[in-house]
């Protein structure tokens, strides 16, 4: 299993050099690192060794049939950071919409190589906020794509066509995901398996669910600070503190001001704003 960790085209992010505190991402499908290209030279310039890979299955990262629960997912993260890159420090820990899936299973995977957690966007499997939403209505993507044969033979030639709809339905910003941004996922997910590799990071969620109510029911809630967060104009972004108080001791919620969904790329400033704070707390709780 192969993640990719080369940066999406942007300024080299400065020293490796062990001063630097770690913070590692993780975005979404339809999205690839390319979702973090506006925050990671702020990031750097503030002191952080950012770490922003393609998780299992989207972009450059190798796209195997199995293995896309969150739990061996979080593995392939622990392992590029600590193993591959050598960091020994405790890692801020930053996952949007599935990559907060993601970030959640790390943190309770690796409790101790964790400063904080910070999630956005999405219904954490293991909650109950999250039984409640992924039989919305408005959550048909989440069956959807847990049936990748359909899923994949209805999508397929049609891939640029179909993520199109994820940013023009939740996008408050019209101008921050551009034509040419789109055309960076589209054919990451026009490459061979990677739509499958969609699916299945879907089709694993109940799963998930199973796995992090069985590690909170043994290690207890996660005492590092979490930080539940959405952008603003989202309805869906209310529920986001009192979701991660399912699972959190230490939680802090924040709507980010003029943003839909993709907050990072909607108000990259407000994101910054955001973190920086909240990780500065953590950092010195």
């Amino acid at each position: 299993m192969s993640v990719s960790a080369t940066p999406s085209p942007s300024p080299r992010l400065g020293p490796r050099g062990s001063d630097r505190r770690p913070w590692c991402s993780s975005a979404a499908p339809p999205q690839t690192r390319h979702a973090w290209r506006k925050v990671l030279a702020p990031l750097a310039q503030a002191g952080y060794r950012v770490i922003a890979p393609d998780y299992r299955g989207a972009g450059a990262s190798t796209k195997p049939c199995d293995g896309y629960d969150k739990w061996t997912m979080a593995a392939d993260l622990h392992t590029l950071v600590h193993d591959h890159l050598g960091v020994q420090k405790p890692v801020s820990v930053v996952g949007h919409d599935l990559g907060s899936m993601l970030g959640f299973g790390y943190a309770l995977r690796y409790r101790v190589d964790v400063v904080s957690l910070t999630t956005m966007e999405a219904p954490l499997p293991g909650t109950d906020y999250y039984e409640q939403r992924k039989v919305a209505k408005s959550a048909w993507h989440f069956d959807f794509h847990a049936n990748p044969d359909l899923a994949v033979h209805l999508t397929c030639g049609r891939e640029r066509w179909y993520i199109t709809r994820f940013f023009d339905d939740l996008t408050y910003q019209p101008d921050a995901i551009t034509d040419a941004d789109v055309d960076v996922y589209a054919r990451a997910f026009q490459a061979p398996g990677a739509m499958r590799a969609l699916c299945e990071i879907y089709r694993e969620l109940d799963h998930d669910a199973r796995i992090h109510r069985d590690a909170i029911a043994s290690g207890g809630k996660l005492t590092v600070p979490v930080l539940g967060a959405g952008g603003a104009t989202q309805a869906l972004a209310a529920h986001y503190r009192g979701m991660c108080e399912e699972i959190a001791d230490n939680v802090t919620g924040h709507l980010v001001e003029k943003a839909g969904h993709w907050v990072p790329e909607e108000n990259p400033e407000g994101f910054v704003r955001m973190f920086l704070d909240f990780d500065a707390r953590a950092r010195t709780a």
